[in-house]
């Protein structure tokens, strides 16, 4: 019986009848102090389930402090009742899943490297959901969760955050302290109330004054009520300024004193061992000259529980006093006994280490084994602490920093930049050898850019590069190109285009950094061209998945954007996002999807971006990325402008990172041009100017500019910007850029001649944003001028444009001008929505995909789902379409690669 925990029962109740009732899912995280009651929630939540194992399947992992250096440890522990059904998993997931297991991997039969820690995740998620489908509601029932390894954590924490029509729930039950961030809800389990806690104490024959004693001390936590009370008249009387956690931990240590030295010993065998593994514990116990019968002692004081073949102590905190308190000494010689007695090398690592006095090469080499073992298994989380030990236990200045090197970039693979810098930082104290500190400077630099400082972050990785080995300096160089493009860093650009003289796109972008169109743009186009083709003729091959380098097609993506080449970013972007997706490479999912997103934005496609920074977002999220929201939030700046969303555009400015400050002040100052505001627009734009970089959205910029500055009355202002734009869009060639340029010259010489050319040259099929405004300032110039008939029809065009674009205030400029033309029925209404707009981005994604005859499964592989998940979503999506059934979505659903622009042309 649980007293006090009315809320909390409840809360987990509806989780658990979600699932049963409805196939929802959920999690929650139940955080409280050591004593509090969280392991009795989770038992209470198990017993609303069947016991007889039908109907519905119980999970358990406890985490074990032992263990927390292990990888995969607590993930072997909570799928070992259904390790069996692994192999049923797609084989992208079960190869990598079988591996963090332990197991060969049933695609390769061997035990190669996890390419993507987070497909153990996705497979995990995709275990739980086929489980719940064919066994009932799954309950994952996780305890001491603060006490996971790292690489559990992750899984189970990416799992979690994925979950919805499963009909799988997960309780996390962990310490005040620990296992936060975990963007899961969480309730916290308080102390109990007076009342409550004299309900727990009913049965206990206590005096009056000791039951006082007992109330005040344990301060209403459950397991100091129960452990006090066990003393009961002998309590001391007095103050305790001591937390209630040691007072109940010197509580047990007081009851452990009491037994025999032989008790004694034997529990801190099993204390050291921690993972209640039996035969090692009697293998150590059988040298130090002790045995199974003397825990016999432990079992009557209700300290252990010995079961079959593991050995358990009753709380966690009886361990601690167990282990915490024998003597030194005592500890090390038992931990050295428990290292000869290890048959695997990761546990008998982590014994020799504790037993180390002092550095210990042969110690640190086992150490740093384990550590690459569990980094071949994506564990960096774990790696990166078991290279920091290894690096402390070497008593080589040069073993020690290659170690914490190690550690280092492991931990920045793992998501933790500081931490990674902290470790670089000292292992470039310990070595003088130039390519060792260039290999860390790569490490610093990423640092800095996670930072939010790409300048400093290009200059550093430059630096490095020159004094590299060969084989390290074209990735660190390609680094420090994107990196200084960001930040408009000409001098570091240029620095790396001479380390790399054979790399034509650095050359091209250091060109177009000094503002050398003719030389840099053909350049760029070369590189563009040729990556396209390459990654068209591999999508056509290998199950259209493609078979580019890591991150090649998203640096050719952005290479097409900087040229405003959109058929090309939007190729690049979309066979990349494919590739990844098909591979399962969800880390690196994120960045490509926020290019394929800023792809989809230049083309109009703004719903379909939309979608897509959705995703990026969510994913990041998921997998831990700092600053996600901001970093691929801000993607959309431009379509906020565009909108005239001033409110979410202010949002996304206080939620970006530093490198994203430049496209937002952009955005500000369209914004600003939109509502109407054109000198606090030419303020923006012109400053926004420098430092120069000349990409295409930099050309946007200057057009911008040139309009703000006419509508401003300070012509003069703008000359400067048309003229680079013009000569970038004469070398460019692009069609959209030579229009944008004639429709700035037609504003500066106020002449009808250039708008003409200009609506001539926009291609209907990108750019429909920019194909709008030609046609609304054609438009405007045709009535001024008085010719109010020949207006009509540009202006309908740009309005039905805006209409589609959600382009508000440029709508109203539009439906404005068509009434100064005597144009009837142009009254602002709200427009009707298109029925994509009444979708989720995780619907419309669904939708899309299923609309193309992609099965459930399918779907949910490459958006990283459970099919219970996506069944869910195209159920809600169909009433919203107004429809009932797949067979209706191929004709209800469009291409997303056309804006639909409509069709005019200028007479």
């Amino acid at each position: 019986m649980l007293y006090g925990r009315r809320t909390e029962q409840e809360r987990i109740a509806a989780l658990v009848a979600a699932a049963r009732d409805r196939r929802r899912s959920g999690a929650l995280v139940l955080r409280g102090e050591a004593g509090i009651g969280k392991s009795a929630l989770l038992d209470g939540a198990a017993a609303l389930l069947p016991q007889d194992g039908t109907g519905a399947r119980v999970l358990r992992v406890v985490g074990i402090e032992a263990e927390t250096g292990i990888a995969f440890a607590g993930l072997n522990q909570l799928l070992w009742p259904v390790r069996d059904r692994v192999d049923a998993l797609p084989a992208p997931q079960a190869s990598p899943l079988c591996i963090a297991l332990g197991r060969e991997s049933p695609a390769s039969g061997g035990t190669d490297p996890v390419q993507d820690r987070f497909t153990i995740g996705l497979a995990v998620l995709t275990l739980l959901a086929d489980i719940a489908d064919q066994d009932g509601p799954v309950l994952c029932l996780v305890d001491d969760a603060h006490w996971l390894d790292t690489a559990t954590q992750e899984t189970l924490l990416f799992a979690a955050r994925r979950l919805g029509a499963e009909g799988v729930v997960m309780l996390f039950a962990t310490r005040d302290e620990a296992f936060t961030g975990t963007g899961l809800p969480e309730l916290v389990v308080g102390r109990l109330e007076r009342d409550d806690a004299e309900r727990v104490l009913a049965d206990r024959r206590l005096s009056p004054s000791a039951r006082e004693r007992v109330l005040l001390e344990s301060a209403g936590n459950p397991l100091a009520l129960l452990e006090f009370a066990a003393t009961g008249d002998e309590a001391p009387d007095g103050p305790h300024p001591l937390p209630v956690t040691d007072r109940v931990i010197a509580s047990f240590q007081s009851r452990i004193g009491g037994l025999t030295d032989s008790a004694r010993l034997m529990l801190l065998v099993a204390a050291a061992e921690g993972r209640g593994h039996m035969p090692s514990m009697l293998a150590a116990a059988g040298a130090l000259g002790v045995g199974l019968d003397d825990l016999a002692e432990a079992e009557r004081a209700r300290l252990v529980e010995v079961t079959g073949r593991t050995v358990a102590f009753r709380h966690p905190l009886i361990r601690a006093a167990a282990y915490q308190g024998a003597p030194a000494a005592r500890r090390l010689t038992v931990h050295r006994a428990l290292a000869d007695a290890a048959d695997d090398p990761g546990c008998r690592a982590r014994h020799r280490a504790a037993a180390a006095l002092a550095p210990d090469e042969d110690v640190a080499a086992d150490v740093a084994a384990a550590a690459g073992r569990a980094r071949d298994r994506a564990a960096y989380g774990s790696a990166a602490a078991l290279y920091r030990q290894a690096a402390e236990l070497s008593p080589d200045p040069a073993a020690r920093a290659s170690r914490f090197g190690a550690a280092a970039a492991a931990s920045l693979r793992a998501g933790r930049p500081d931490q990674a810098g902290d470790l670089a930082a000292r292992a470039a104290k310990l070595t003088a050898d130039p390519a060792g500190h260039a290999r860390l400077g790569r490490v610093l630099a990423a640092v800095e850019y996670e930072r939010g400082d790409p300048r400093l972050a290009a200059r550093m990785l430059v630096e490095h590069a020159s004094r590299a080995a060969a084989a390290d300096r074209p990735a660190m160089l390609r680094a420090a190109a994107g990196y200084a493009w960001t930040a408009g860093e000409a001098p570091a650009l240029h620095r790396a285009a001479a380390l790399l003289p054979g790399e034509e796109a650095l050359r091209g972008l250091a060109l177009l950094a000094d503002g050398d169109h003719a030389q840099g743009l053909p350049l760029l186009a070369g590189v563009v061209a040729e990556a396209r083709a390459g990654a068209l003729g591999a999508a056509g091959s290998a199950g259209g998945l493609g078979q580019a380098d890591d991150g090649d097609g998203v640096e050719a993506a952005r290479l097409a954007l900087i040229l405003g080449d959109d058929e090309a970013a939007l190729d690049l972007a979309a066979i990349e996002v494919a590739r990844l997706r098909g591979q399962g490479l969800i880390g690196a999912l994120p960045a490509a999807l926020r290019t394929l997103a800023q792809a989809q934005l230049a083309a109009g496609l703004h719903t379909d971006a939309e979608s897509t920074a959705s995703e990026a977002v969510a994913l990041a999220r998921d997998t831990g990325l700092p600053d996600a929201e901001g970093r691929f939030g801000a993607v959309l700046a431009r379509a906020a402008a565009i909108e005239g969303d001033e409110v979410r555009l202010r949002e996304l400015a206080i939620m970006a990172p530093v490198p994203d400050a430049r496209p937002l002040a952009a955005a500000r100052g369209l914004l600003h041009l939109g509502l109407g505001r054109h000198d606090d627009a030419l303020r923006g734009l012109d400053t926004d100017r420098r430092p120069r970089r000349s990409g295409a959205d930099d050309m946007l910029s200057a057009a911008d500019l040139v309009e703000a500055a006419v509508r401003a009355g300070r012509p003069e202002r703008a000359r400067a910007a048309y003229e680079e734009l013009s000569a970038w869009a004469e070398t460019s060639k692009q069609p959209w850029a030579l229009a944008v340029a004639l429709r700035c010259e037609a504003l500066l010489d106020d002449a009808e001649e250039p708008f003409v050319q200009a609506v001539r040259l926009h291609d209907r099929s990108t750019r429909p944003f920019e194909r709008a405004r030609t046609e609304l300032l054609y438009g405007e110039w045709l009535r001024r001028t008085r010719r109010r008939s020949d207006a009509r029809a540009p202006l309908r065009s740009a309005a039905e444009i805006f209409e589609r674009l959600r382009a508000a205030p440029w709508l109203d400029r539009a439906l404005a001008e068509l009434r100064a033309t005597g144009e009837a029925g142009t009254a602002s209404a709200p427009a009707a929505p298109d029925l994509l707009d009444r979708l989720t981005s995780q619907e419309l994604q669904v939708v899309r995909l299923a609309a193309e005859g992609t099965s459930s499964r399918d779907i949910a592989a490459q958006l990283f789902l459970s099919p219970r998940t996506v069944e869910y979503h195209l159920y809600k999506a169909y009433p919203k379409l107004g429809i009932s059934s797949r067979k209706e979505l191929s004709r209800l659903i469009p291409e997303p690669a056309t804006s639909g622009a409509p069709q005019w042309t200028p007479p």
